[in-house]
């Protein structure tokens, strides 16, 4: 199966122009590092940067209630600590949740994008 994948790897990047080569190029996939670079860029990258920075505030919460919940000896101090902290852990995975998935978006996008080409490039080679 790799090697049909990469014969038709070479019978696309053979019918692209250099820049259309290129761009194919830019495709391929990414490893989780240039995933996660991938959502700091774009148009809503200003709403990831903020949303990181509440992230990072509520998982600081959720240390500080983690450090007051084993703090305190009284019962009803225990249940204040303990839902505040669930409640900040809690958000600050909801909110790393949603980065998840705009990296997973972009990943969906790519391989559309790449599907388009190899569907371009393939009906202009069987059109010839």
């Amino acid at each position: 199966m790799k090697t049909n994948m990469e014969d038709i790897d070479r019978l696309i990047k053979e019918t692209l122009t250099e820049e259309e080569a290129k761009f194919y190029d830019d495709l391929e996939e990414q490893n989780l590092w240039q995933m996660v670079s991938g959502i700091f860029s774009g148009k809503n990258s200003w709403i990831v940067y903020m949303m990181s920075m509440v992230q990072l505030i509520f998982f600081g919460i959720f240390i500080y209630c983690a450090i007051q919940f084993f703090n305190v000896e009284a019962t009803n101090d225990l249940i204040k600590w303990g839902v505040f902290g669930t409640v900040s852990l809690m958000g600050s995975i909801m909110l790393k949740l949603f980065s998840w998935m705009q990296m997973d978006k972009k990943a969906i996008i790519r391989e559309i994008k790449r599907l388009e080409l190899q569907v371009s490039s393939l009906s202009g080679k069987i059109s010839e």
